[in-house]
């Protein structure tokens, strides 16, 4: 199920809006910080990518016009990830359809008592997650 509901939202998202899984991660993380801003490293953690991977993505992005790179203040080997204006734009265009989409296809098929059972097995689990990351 995990895999063919990911499969559908990540459709959803690159006909409604042009982004991927990957690119709406990204603007989605910038969008909810101070100044659209982070740390690659901070970035690559909350993504739960490594930094290379993500760096290369990023390249990517910066192509487009989405982000940028700025030298982090306080690490002179690291960059400092900024939301661009038409990053920005693309956001805001795209999270009510990537809402939507995930609402279409999960969230509005179940009841309230589904969606509290999921809230507690999703607990449950990202503790367990949380736990081993921990050992």
């Amino acid at each position: 199920m995990r895999a063919r509901l990911d499969l559908q939202i990540s459709r959803d998202l690159a006909r409604d809006a042009g982004l991927s899984n990957a690119d709406y991660d990204v603007l989605s993380n910038l969008s909810e910080t101070e100044g659209h801003r982070l740390r690659l490293n901070d970035l690559a953690a909350e993504m739960l990518w490594s930094s290379s991977r993500l760096s290369h993505h990023l390249t990517r992005m910066q192509k487009r016009g989405l982000v940028t790179r700025d030298d982090d203040p306080s690490d002179a080997r690291g960059a400092v990830i900024v939301l661009t204006k038409s990053g920005w734009k693309e956001i805001r265009r795209a999270a009510p359809l990537h809402v939507e989409s995930v609402r279409r296809n999960f969230i509005d098929l179940l009841s309230r008592s589904q969606i509290e059972t999921l809230g507690d097995v999703t607990g449950v689990v990202v503790r367990h997650l949380n736990d081993q990351q921990n050992e």
